[in-house]
C-alpha cells in the first residue's frame, strides 16, 4: 500500500469533489481504518485550505472505529467553519457514524441560510435522531420537511416518515 502521504496528495489532486480518485483514497483509508488514518484526517480537518479540510472531513465520517475520537473534531468544525461544502460534509459524516452526540450540531445547523447545508442537516437528522426519536430532533426534521428547497424537503419528509415508522 502506499505511504498514506501520497494517497492523500493523489486524493487533493482530484478537484472535483465527488471526483473518482478522491474517493478511491477515501475508501483505501475506510478499509485501513488504522490510527495513521484518523490522524492524517484530524490533520486535514484543522488545515487552511477548503480542500484539505473537505478531505479530511471525508475521511472522518468513513472511520467508524474511530468514532470516539472523530465527533469532537467534527462537532467543533459545525461550531466554527464558514465553508458551506465543508458543513455539508460534516452533516453526512454524521450520518454516516450515526452516534446521537451529534443531534446538537446538527440541529443547529438545521437553521443554516444555505440550501446546501439545510440539505446535509435533512439527511443527518434522520440518521442521529436515536430509538425511540429524539422529540426535538423530530421536530427540527419536520420543519425541514416544509423548507422552501424542494430537495432539502424531500429529503426531511422521508427522514420523517422513517423515523415515525420506527416509533410505532
Amino acid at each position: 500500500m502506499p505511504p498514506i502521504g501520497d494517497l492523500i496528495q493523489a486524493a487533493l489532486g482530484d478537484t472535483d469533489p465527488d471526483g473518482p480518485v478522491r474517493w478511491h483514497v477515501i475508501s483505501v483509508l475506510q478499509e485501513r481504518a488504522d490510527l495513521e488514518a484518523f490522524t492524517e484526517a484530524r490533520r486535514l480537518c484543522g488545515a487552511q485550505t477548503v480542500a484539505e479540510r473537505l478531505l479530511g472531513v471525508d475521511i472522518m465520517g468513513r472511520l467508524e472505529p474511530f468514532k470516539d475520537r472523530t465527533l469532537p473534531v467534527l462537532r467543533y468544525l459545525a461550531a466554527s467553519e464558514s465553508d458551506v461544502m465543508v458543513l455539508y460534509s460534516v452533516l453526512i459524516a454524521f450520518g454516516h457514524l450515526a452516534d446521537q452526540r451529534a443531534l446538537p450540531s446538527v440541529m443547529e445547523l438545521s437553521c443554516h441560510p444555505d440550501a446546501r447545508v439545510r440539505y446535509g442537516a435533512a439527511y443527518a437528522l434522520q440518521h442521529v435522531l436515536g430509538d425511540p426519536p429524539d422529540p426535538a430532533g423530530l421536530d427540527a426534521l419536520r420543519l425541514l420537511a416544509a423548507d422552501p428547497d424542494d430537495d432539502v424537503a424531500g429529503w426531511a419528509s422521508l427522514g420523517v416518515a422513517l423515523a415515525t415508522s420506527r416509533k410505532i
